[in-house]
C-alpha cells in the first residue's frame, strides 16, 4: 500500500473529553472514528491491527480443538426469558412487525445450548465451539474509547463436556491458550479469580493488564501470588477487641446524626469499626439487609453473587421508611424478624456495639450480635483495601488499577438445563452436558495493546498486532528515490512484509511525525543524499535506534527482525 492512496487520516490534536490514552491515539492515529457514544468505526489501520489479533486467537484456540462457528446477532426473546436473563438491564430488547420480542445478542451461551442439543451420547463430547461475532450492550456509561462501547467485536468459544473432569481440562486448556495470545500480542496479563456476575456458573477467572486506564482493581499478593478481581478479592485484617456488653441495648438520642463519621464524633456515640452499618437492598422484589462494620466498604458485586438475583439493586428511601420505619442513617437490624439479614463475618461475635434504632434520630448501643439480631446468613461482603494480610500468606496485598482483556467461566449445567441439551452416558441415563464459556473482545484488546504501548511522540506497535510492520519514508520524491523506494518497497512486499510506501508530496518532518504517531515498529528512510552513498537509514520505534545500512542489506535485515517478532 502506499501512503499516497491509504486513508490514515491523522490529526494533531487530542479529541475532546477523551481521557485515555489509547482512545486519544487510535484516533489522532487515524485507527478508529466514533459514530456515537460506545460505537466506533474501524478504519483500515485499525481493522488491520483488529484483524491480526483475531489471526492469533483464531490460532491458538483452533490448537486446542476449536471448531469455528457463525451465529446470529438477532436472537428471539424467547430463549434469553427460558435462560433467565431477559431482564439483564444492558440487554437490547425489540420487537418485530408482529409485536415478538427479539434481542440483540450480548453474548451466544443461549444460542450454543441450543446448538448442543443435537448431541446425543457422551461419545461425541467434548466437543469445543467457537465464533467472532459482534455483540451489542445497552452499556449505562459508555467511556474510553474502545474499552468500554456498546457494540463490539467477541470471539467467544464454548466447551461441552459429560462430566466435571472434563470440564476442567478445557478450562484449564483455555486458560493455557489465552496466556499464549496475549503473549504473542505483547500483553503481560495476571490471570485473577473474578465475579461470574449474570453469566452464572462456579468459578471463573479473568485475564487482566495493569492500566491506570483500567476500570476494574485487582488485589495481589507478590509472596506467593494470590491475585484476585476486587469484587471477589479476601483478605486479613486484625481483630477488633469488644467493648464492656451491657445486660440489654439501649437507646439514646442522635439528633442530626445520619453517618458513620457523625455517629464517630457524637457524644456518646462510637468509632466506626464499632459501629454496625445496614444496607437495604431489593432482590427480585424482595428486601434484603446487609450488615457490614462500620468501617468497612460493602463490595455490592459479593452480595449480588450470592443472592444470585436476576434483578438487584439499593432500596429507595420511601421503600426503606415502609419497611424500617426511618431513613437512611437511623437503621439496624435490632428485633428485625420479618426481612433476610445478610451479615459479613467480621460482625460474628461482636458485642457493645452500635446501630440505628430504626427511629429517625436515635440508636442503640451496647448491641450483641449473637443476641439482638438474627442472621440469616454469614457472607463475606467486606471490600479488600491495599496493605491488608494476604489471605493465603504472610504478605500483605497490593491494590492496582487493570484493564480485563479476556474472562473464561466454568457454566456447569445453568444453560443445558434450561435448554435441554442432554446426551445419554455410559449407562444410557440422560445427563445434562456440562459448559463453560470464554471470551476476548477483540475492541478492547486493541485498545489494551495501544495503553501498554504507547510515548509522548505516538504509539509504539508490537511486530506481531502492527498494522504494517514497516513504512519505507521517501524524504524526496524525486525520479531516483521513488524509484529506490518502489525496489525495496517490492522487495519487501515479497519477503512477505506488511510494507507501507510513504511517497506523499510532504515535507519529510510530517512523514516522520506521522510514522512515530501511528506506531510502525521499523521506518525505512530514503532520500538523496543516503542514495549517493549508497545507505538508507533504518530506525527501530520502540528503542529508537537509529543507524545507517546498505541498500541491498536493507530487506534482509527487516525480515530478519520481523521474522523473530511475529
Amino acid at each position: 500500500m502506499r501512503w499516497s492512496q491509504a486513508f490514515i487520516p491523522t490529526l494533531r490534536d487530542d479529541p475532546a473529553g477523551a481521557e485515555a490514552i489509547s482512545h486519544k491515539l487510535l484516533v489522532r492515529g487515524g485507527f478508529i472514528r466514533q459514530l456515537m457514544s460506545g460505537s466506533y468505526s474501524l478504519l483500515p489501520a485499525g481493522y488491520r491491527v483488529r484483524s491480526k489479533i483475531r489471526r492469533i486467537i483464531e490460532e491458538e484456540i483452533n490448537a486446542i480443538g476449536g471448531q469455528e462457528f457463525l451465529m446470529p446477532v438477532l436472537h428471539p426473546g424467547e430463549i434469553w426469558q427460558r435462560s433467565g436473563r431477559w431482564e439483564i438491564d444492558e440487554l437490547f430488547r425489540l420487537q418485530d412487525r408482529r409485536g415478538v420480542d427479539h434481542v440483540l445478542g450480548l453474548t451466544h451461551e443461549e444460542v450454543f445450548a441450543l446448538i448442543a442439543t443435537e448431541l446425543r451420547s457422551y461419545k461425541q463430547l467434548p466437543q469445543l465451539w467457537y465464533h467472532f461475532q459482534t455483540k451489542l450492550r445497552d452499556e449505562a456509561r459508555p467511556k474510553s474509547g474502545l474499552l468500554r462501547v456498546r457494540e463490539f467485536v467477541m470471539k467467544d468459544s464454548y466447551s461441552l463436556d459429560i462430566d466435571a473432569a472434563g470440564q476442567a481440562k478445557q478450562f484449564d486448556a483455555h486458560h493455557a491458550a489465552y496466556t499464549k495470545i496475549f503473549d504473542r500480542m505483547g500483553l503481560d496479563t495476571v490471570a485473577v479469580e473474578a465475579s461470574s456476575g449474570a453469566m452464572g456458573g462456579t468459578d471463573s477467572m479473568e485475564f487482566m493488564v495493569a492500566s491506570p486506564a483500567g476500570e476494574d482493581f485487582v488485589a495481589y499478593s507478590a509472596e506467593c501470588g494470590y491475585s484476585a478481581n476486587v469484587e471477589r478479592a479476601r483478605s486479613r485484617i486484625p481483630d477488633v477487641a469488644n467493648g464492656d456488653p451491657l445486660d440489654a441495648v439501649e437507646k439514646f438520642p442522635t439528633p442530626g446524626v445520619r453517618t458513620i463519621e457523625a455517629l464517630a464524633g457524637f457524644d456518646g456515640g462510637a468509632s466506626a469499626e464499632n459501629q454496625i452499618k445496614t444496607l437495604v437492598y431489593i432482590a427480585d422484589g424482595e428486601p434484603v439487609l446487609a450488615l457490614m462494620r462500620g468501617d468497612h466498604p460493602l463490595q455490592e458485586q459479593k452480595l449480588i453473587d450470592h443472592l444470585l438475583a436476576s434483578e438487584i439493586r439499593p432500596a429507595h428511601d420511601d421503600e426503606i421508611v415502609e419497611l424500617l420505619g426511618a431513613h437512611a442513617g437511623s437503621l439496624g437490624a435490632v428485633g428485625v424478624e420479618t426481612v433476610k439479614v445478610i451479615a459479613d463475618p467480621q460482625l460474628k461475635g461482636r458485642v457493645a456495639m452500635t446501630t440505628g434504632a430504626n427511629e429517625d434520630d436515635f440508636h442503640y448501643r451496647g448491641v450483641d450480635i449473637d443476641r439482638d439480631i438474627a442472621v440469616s446468613e454469614w457472607v463475606d461482603l467486606r471490600e479488600v483495601s491495599a496493605g491488608e494480610g494476604c489471605p493465603n500468606c504472610d504478605g500483605t496485598l497490593d491494590v492496582y488499577k487493570a484493564i480485563e482483556v479476556g474472562h473464561i467461566f466454568k457454566l456447569g449445567t445453568k444453560y443445558s438445563e434450561a435448554f435441554g441439551a442432554n446426551v445419554l452416558d455410559e449407562n444410557g441415563k440422560a445427563q445434562p452436558i456440562i459448559m463453560g464459556s470464554y471470551g476476548i473482545g477483540l475492541g478492547r484488546a486493541v485498545a489494551a495493546v495501544a495503553e501498554v504501548y504507547n510515548d509522548d511522540k505516538g504509539l509504539v506497535w508490537p511486530v506481531a498486532v502492527a498494522p504494517w510492520e514497516v513504512v519505507v519514508t521517501l524524504v524526496k520524491t524525486d525520479e531516483a528515490t521513488l524509484a529506490a523506494g518502489e525496489r525495496i518497497y517490492s522487495e519487501l512486499q515479497a519477503a512477505g512484509i506488511d510494507v507501507l510506501l510513504d511517497d506523499r508530496n510532504e515535507r519529510p518532518g510530517v512523514k516522520f511525525n506521522d510514522a512515530e504517531l501511528v506506531g510502525f515498529p521499523f521506518r525505512v528512510t530514503l532520500g538523496p543524499r543516503g542514495l549517493a552513498d549508497g545507505v538508507a537509514e533504518f530506525v527501530a520505534r520502540a528503542d529508537g535506534d537509529s543507524f545507517e545500512i546498505a541498500l541491498d542489506s536493507v530487506v534482509g535485515h527487516v525480515k530478519g527482525l520481523v521474522e523473530a517478532a511475529r
